[in-house]
């Protein structure tokens, strides 16, 4: 993958969260699997944008990014609240560098088209 941190992170990212979900107890594997739709989704995303066609384009998809890491988020806490097992703090530490990442490069874009 080229240097391109937001892309890097997101697919790390997406990877710690299949084999975090690999880890879960099997009558939570439902939430798992939301887990794993919506983590993954972030760098789907990401990716995404990086075709975009303009710069409005460019941003709606990293809002749909931002979106899912939301989501993530959710799933996190839910699993959080019925799982025993697991260790959801580096995934939490990774999802909010990701968000950073996120909002500042959205924020950056939109100062672009305000001038």
């Amino acid at each position: 993958m080229e240097n391109n941190i937001i892309l890097n992170k997101s697919s790390a990212f997406a990877r710690e969260v299949v084999l975090f979900a690999r880890a879960v107890q099997p009558d939570s594997k439902g939430l798992a699997f939301q887990l794993i739709r919506s983590g993954s989704s972030i760098g789907a995303s990401v990716t995404e944008a990086q075709g975009a066609e303009s710069k409005n384009d460019f941003v709606h998809k990293l809002k749909t990014a931002n979106k899912e890491a939301r989501e993530t988020l959710y799933w996190l806490d839910l699993l959080r609240n019925v799982e025993r097992g697991g260790d959801q703090e580096k995934l939490r530490a990774d999802l909010q560098e990701l968000q950073r990442l996120l909002n500042s490069i959205i924020s950056t874009c939109k100062k672009g088209t305000n001038k």
